[in-house]
């Protein structure tokens, strides 16, 4: 079968390296341009176009894919079948319809729930304890095609978007390959999607990090968990940001407000809205990052003072 792998970050990297081992034919590789990356923004390729370049297979980086041009291109290798995965930018229509098969997605949750940009990250900030992944077939509005397979994966307590990642993605690979077995046999079973109980995933935003002290504890630290590795949550100590890198509920007896410190004797802990947070790894602005009882060490905190909401 003769696919074009359409895909950005490493987690597509990833599947596209399982249909590699696979022995599939991958006729074409799509990947976002390359873009600044780094503090010093020097122009980097994304880890889908290295991985491709490894196995010498074509790459193709279009700043706009309804451009005529790379339509045509894509017409022109006569693919069964086009796999996306985290690739950044609806499909139109006019690409939908070249190959055979259509487009497949592997989409980062147990669709319908959590469509869109982000679903990693909004189900571990909703407290999820369940997610998975979904292949389906592309449609020309985001998320919302037919889904042909789906597996879950459980999200422990001590996951991060991070590592939640590698675990979607690692099942993902699996789940992907079985789908494409069952087109080529002509045995994939698609079900429409109940727009009844569609949620929505948004972008990220560097915004969203900033934590609120009068949410709960459990809130806190699932915002904590979820924004790993970007954009952290974050709070402010003397007018520097404080990054909170990993933090647990830990209840204390007595009533506080919100964002007062609580406790530098033994642990470093915050009230909030309902409970309190135990900070285990933080980073100061410009400074390295380190456990709570090293920041402590470091920095005259006092019982009583505010961490700003």
């Amino acid at each position: 079968m003769k696919i074009v792998f359409m895909g950005t970050p490493l987690p597509a990297a990833r599947l596209l390296q399982a249909l590699i081992d696979a022995e599939e034919q991958i006729v074409l590789a799509v990947t976002q341009p390359d873009r600044p990356k780094g503090r010093h923004l020097h122009t980097s390729s994304s880890p889908v176009k290295e991985l491709a370049e490894k196995y010498r297979i074509p790459v193709e980086t279009p700043e706009k894919v309804k451009d005529q041009i790379f339509i045509d291109r894509i017409r022109s290798l006569n693919p069964d079948l086009i796999v996306v995965a985290a690739y950044g930018k609806i499909l139109p229509k006019d690409l939908l319809t070249i190959p055979k098969y259509g487009a497949i997605n592997v989409h980062a949750s147990l669709l319908p729930k959590y469509r869109g940009a982000a679903p990693i990250q909004w189900a571990v900030l909703k407290g999820e304890s369940e997610t998975g992944v979904t292949v389906m077939q592309v449609s020309e509005t985001l998320d919302t095609g037919d889904i042909i397979l789906q597996d879950k994966v459980a999200i422990d307590p001590e996951d991060t978007a991070e590592t939640l990642l590698d675990k979607v993605f690692e099942v993902g690979a699996q789940t992907l390959l079985r789908a494409i077995d069952q087109i080529k046999k002509g045995t994939e079973k698609k079900v429409p999607q109940k727009e009844a109980d569609a949620t929505y995933a948004p972008l990220i935003t560097k915004e969203s990090g900033e934590i609120d002290w009068k949410r709960s504890a459990t809130e806190i630290n699932n915002r904590v968990r979820a924004l790993i590795p970007w954009p952290t949550a974050h709070t402010f100590y003397k007018g520097k940001m404080l990054k909170i890198l990993k933090a647990e509920p830990a209840p204390v007896p007595g009533k506080f407000k919100p964002g007062e410190v609580i406790d530098i004797k033994d642990d470093f802990i915050v009230a909030c809205g309902v409970g309190s947070l135990l900070l285990k790894e933080v980073q100061l602005e410009g400074g390295k990052k380190m456990t709570g009882e090293q920041f402590l060490r470091g920095h005259r905190l006092a019982i009583g003072e505010m961490l700003p909401s």
